[in-house]
């Protein structure tokens, strides 16, 4: 998986345990105001979890893309497997759904345009105010209200609704959770947090409207008479949008204890703990064998305890050494290419795993190489080979900045197809 997937991935399973716990515990709060904040800034932090941290010693490297396969008993080719593309699949799905999704919202919000500059246009009570003839559902956008002459005159309690909206500016909570939903669209929960968060908007937009003081009862009445209308703009705040039974709900709830905001904080040691688990720990463990269905992965193991000589383990080491630029996995596409199958091997039929040990000096040369897991002589020579003829690294060095030896395993699997 690429670096953006699977920090796609991993940001998405924060958001996703941040959402669950929001769900479970802030919703059923009447912190309206307070929910909104801590709804974009948590979900913003969780994009920045993924970057930090807490253990940093990985213990093993993969390269799965390479191939190492024998392709008959009588030939001695090797040649390189076609294996599917499934990182460059997952990225055009991936894109092809950001796309599709910013474009649904681009198409709302020309719609929403429309509506706004066909309208009659006049200032009121701070907020620019569309008059619309025909009967539509009312909404907000920005300072912007619509709804029609009927309502206007009829049910003021709607724009007074409306008018909330736009004064608690609800229109910038749901462009700050736009980006969200174009990066995360993949994610079930964002959506339904989305959901959420809009009724979070017309929770406080009814508070605002009974304390302006009309009358709850009637107030509901009127919410019932206009539960059924038209789809919403999904970038607007509308009238008609949420919940009935909700919102109505909320309106009849007591005012939640303020000592309940205390429990928030349980979400702190939950996602601490949840990025323990994320990130990467010490494992002294080679390397499964490669699986059946595969055709050959190749990987890399750094070696988890130090040596009996003055080399530093590549795990321990604080500057780790480098190949052509990059990382472990830089030697292990280098190596793929200068190995070979042997042609005895490929008659035989033989397969397997063989493990080289070798150390990485202080001026950048790999000396030492020996096999310390073979399979059989000429699969273990070959592995050998191609290690010893190693071009330079760039040495590892050690935390007063000095260049150190560094060990190193690296396993080869032989697999035939």
């Amino acid at each position: 998986m690429t670096p953006f997937l699977l920090y796609i991935a991993r940001a998405g399973l924060y958001l996703s345990l941040f959402y669950a716990f929001y769900l479970l515990v802030m919703r059923r709060t009447t912190f309206f105001r307070l929910n909104r904040a801590l709804l974009i800034a948590g979900s913003y932090i969780c994009l920045l979890l993924p970057m930090i941290r807490l253990r940093t010693v990985s213990a093993t490297v993969a390269v799965s893309e390479l191939t190492m396969v024998g392709t008959g008993a009588e030939s001695a080719e090797q040649t390189v497997g076609s294996v599917f593309p499934w990182r460059e699949v997952l990225l055009a799905v991936y894109a092809a759904g950001a796309a599709v999704t910013l474009a649904l919202y681009m198409i709302s919000a020309w719609k929403m345009h429309r509506i706004i500059r066909k309208g009659e246009s006049t200032e009121k009570e701070g907020c620019r105010l569309i008059i619309r003839e025909q009967d539509t559902p009312s909404f907000s956008w920005g300072r912007n209200v619509v709804i029609s002459r009927k309502d206007l005159t009829e049910n003021p309690a709607i724009f007074t609704h409306e008018l909330m909206h736009a004064k608690c500016r609800h229109s910038l909570d749901l462009l700050l959770f736009l980006p969200l939903q174009i990066i995360f669209w993949w994610n079930p929960l964002v959506w339904i947090t989305r959901e959420e968060l809009r009724l979070l908007h017309e929770y406080e937009a009814d508070e605002g409207v009974i304390k302006k003081g009309i009358d709850a009862t009637q107030y509901q009445l009127l919410l019932v008479r206009k539960a059924v209308g038209e789809h919403r703009f999904s970038l607007a705040s509308g009238f008609q949008h949420a919940k009935l039974k909700n919102r109505i709900a909320m309106m009849l709830k007591p005012t939640t204890s303020l000592w309940i905001r205390w429990s928030y904080l349980a979400l702190i040691p939950v996602l601490a703990a949840f990025m323990f688990a994320c990130n990467p720990s010490k494992n002294t463990a080679e390397p499964a064998a490669a699986p059946e269905s595969e055709t050959k992965t190749v990987q890399v193991t750094e070696s988890a305890s130090a040596p009996q000589q003055e080399a530093v383990s590549f795990d321990l080491i604080e500057r780790k050494p480098t190949f052509n630029g990059g990382d472990a996995n830089e030697f292990a596409k280098w190596a793929y290419s200068q190995l070979k199958y042997p042609e005895q091997a490929i008659k035989d039929k033989a397969q397997g795993r063989v493990t080289v040990e070798f150390t990485i000096g202080s001026d950048g040369t790999v000396r030492d190489a020996k096999v310390v897991k073979g399979v059989r002589e000429d699969l273990d020579a070959e592995a050998l080979r191609v290690v010893s003829a190693s071009p330079k690294w760039e040495p590892g060095y050690n935390s007063e900045g000095k260049a150190v030896p560094v060990h190193f395993n690296f396993p080869v699997v032989y697999k035939l197809q």
